[in-house]
């Protein structure tokens, strides 16, 4: 079923099921890689926030949860500029960080977020997404957890929004053609 949301429609995308199976996945993956480690899951705000929540409840392995707040949307174009809004308060220095995205597509912020973290000093450095657009995506960072790779279109949902609008649905919807 369609929905609205300010002056633009919505198409039903991914069901909640498949986010969920998608994220169980990562967690998995992630816990192969870190069984020995205590990972620090970053979620990036404001999207990450259902990601990481769903993420924590599938991750069986020891783990600290931080967050970020950073920004580069304006309606449903990206501005091509990451702004900082809330910087981490802990140091990372020797540990494994895992950021925790909702969306990647141009790479924009992850650029932005790897160049902040290598000043951290870290010992791991990886990068999990719940969606990603290869079609978006313009920089040669390595994406190490990827859920679902979708087209280069807009969607909400799951955290997501349109100008504030949509981050409370449980599945995904993306921009209607019509």
């Amino acid at each position: 079923m369609e929905i609205k949301l300010h002056d633009k429609y919505f198409e039903p995308f991914i069901s909640a099921q498949e986010i969920d199976f998608a994220i169980a996945n990562l967690a998995r993956q992630i816990e192969d890689d870190f069984l020995d480690d205590v990972p620090v899951f970053i979620g990036v705000l404001n999207g990450s926030f259902m990601v990481v929540s769903d993420l924590m409840k599938h991750y069986n392995g020891d783990c600290e949860v931080s967050f970020v707040k950073m920004a580069s949307y304006e309606g449903t174009q990206t501005t091509n500029e990451v702004k900082q809004l809330i910087g981490l308060n802990q140091n990372l220095e020797g540990r494994t960080v895992v950021i925790v995205e909702d969306i990647v597509d141009t790479g924009n912020t992850v650029e932005e977020l790897k160049h902040l973290f290598k000043e951290q000093n870290v010992k791991h450095f990886k990068i999990a997404t719940l969606f990603f657009k290869p079609e978006a995506y313009k920089k040669d960072i390595k994406l190490d957890y990827v859920g679902i790779r979708i087209p280069n279109k807009f969607i909400v949902g799951f955290g997501l929004d349109y100008d504030g609008l949509g981050r409370n649905l449980k599945d995904v919807y993306q921009l209607s053609e019509k």
